[in-house]
């Protein structure tokens, strides 16, 4: 692709972006709502499949071809991020942040994720054009991941504390254990005063001597530290996600536009899926099939000179991400409500 389609593309990103901060979830005013975020969920599908229709009629090369391949690609990292969203439930819970300020964080984390899957991507990319044995480690390390995923327990709990980048955070800046509304950072002298009652019975608001003479240093609050959290684990989930992106496409352009546009939207499908997270339980092991599908297909094209379709690799992961929600909620709602 030539240059000013990367740059038209990303100036999309940066519209879409703003727009979404002033648009949905407004800085801390209001908690949202599950129809305010099915609303944004189906505008974000809505304008990666618009996008999907232009490559398909526009592409210079193979359009039709192409477009299936953003697709396969668009509905893998959606499926693994979904997954992805229930850590991020479990990361909110643990640091107590309340739902309305929980936007923020995913806003900034999500703008983080979209710079290094850029890095990631273009890195892989030019990794795989050079040393083409490479796709072979990565098929094999998602077939592991995908068996791994079998074997995770529902009740394992994320703990924070274990992060190395939030312990070496905390070694070289200060951190508050409480929350100053939707900021990350607050002075620690925040609502240190003292109430002094004046002869006309009014109650004012004065600073601590003490307090007055030392000067004010910041503090990291949690949403800071959940921020810190949530990019680090983003790492750890895009060494499954972009691995299997390119089990259906070596294109750059095309790994990487599929793989931003599912990121886009994952704020509001936060906000969508946290009510009903506990209908899902069963998700993991038809990701867990995906990966391992995805893994299988990279091994049989490196060895075997087999290459699996982009059309049925297409069906076969909408497939089982389909039949995996329908079974989750099917056995899961027969079980809360026995």
């Amino acid at each position: 692709m030539p240059l000013w389609a990367w740059i038209l593309f990303y100036g999309l990103v940066v519209v879409m972006l703003y727009v979404d901060l002033k648009s949905f979830g407004r800085k801390g005013q209001h908690e949202v709502s599950i129809r305010e975020a099915l609303s944004m969920t189906v505008v974000w599908i809505t304008v990666s499949l618009v996008f999907c229709a232009g490559i398909w009629f526009f592409y210079p090369v193979a359009p039709q071809e192409k477009a299936m391949e953003f697709l396969a690609g668009y509905l893998i990292e959606k499926s693994l991020s979904m997954d992805n969203l229930f850590v991020f439930l479990m990361l909110f819970t643990f640091f107590g942040i309340p739902r309305k300020y929980q936007h923020e964080v995913l806003f900034w984390g999500i703008f983080g994720a979209l710079v290094l899957r850029s890095v990631f991507i273009f890195a892989g990319a030019a990794m795989v054009q050079r040393f083409e044995w490479i796709l072979a480690i990565f098929g094999l390390f998602l077939i592991y991941t995908g068996i791994k995923m079998f074997g995770h327990q529902e009740d394992e709990q994320v703990d924070p504390s274990k992060n190395i980048f939030v312990k070496v955070f905390k070694r070289f800046f200060p951190v508050t254990d409480q929350l100053h509304g939707d900021h990350f950072f607050a002075s620690d002298l925040h609502g240190i005063t003292r109430k002094e009652d004046t002869l006309a019975k009014e109650v004012r608001e004065i600073p601590c001597q003490s307090d007055a003479k030392r000067k004010p240093r910041l503090k990291a609050t949690p949403l800071f530290i959940a921020l810190i959290v949530i990019e680090t684990t983003d790492v750890a989930f895009a060494v499954d996600s972009i691995p299997a992106v390119f089990s259906v496409s070596r294109d750059p352009f095309i790994v990487l536009t599929s793989n931003i546009f599912a990121i886009l939207g994952l704020r509001a499908l936060y906000f969508a899926l946290a009510a009903i997270a506990k209908y899902f339980t069963y998700l993991k092991y038809g990701l867990g099939i995906i990966l391992s599908f995805v893994g299988v297909k990279m091994l049989l094209e490196v060895f075997a000179d087999i290459k699996v379709s982009t059309p049925l690799s297409l069906a076969f992961i909408f497939g089982i991400l389909v039949l995996s929600m329908v079974l989750s909620m099917a056995l899961t709602y027969g079980k809360l409500h026995k």
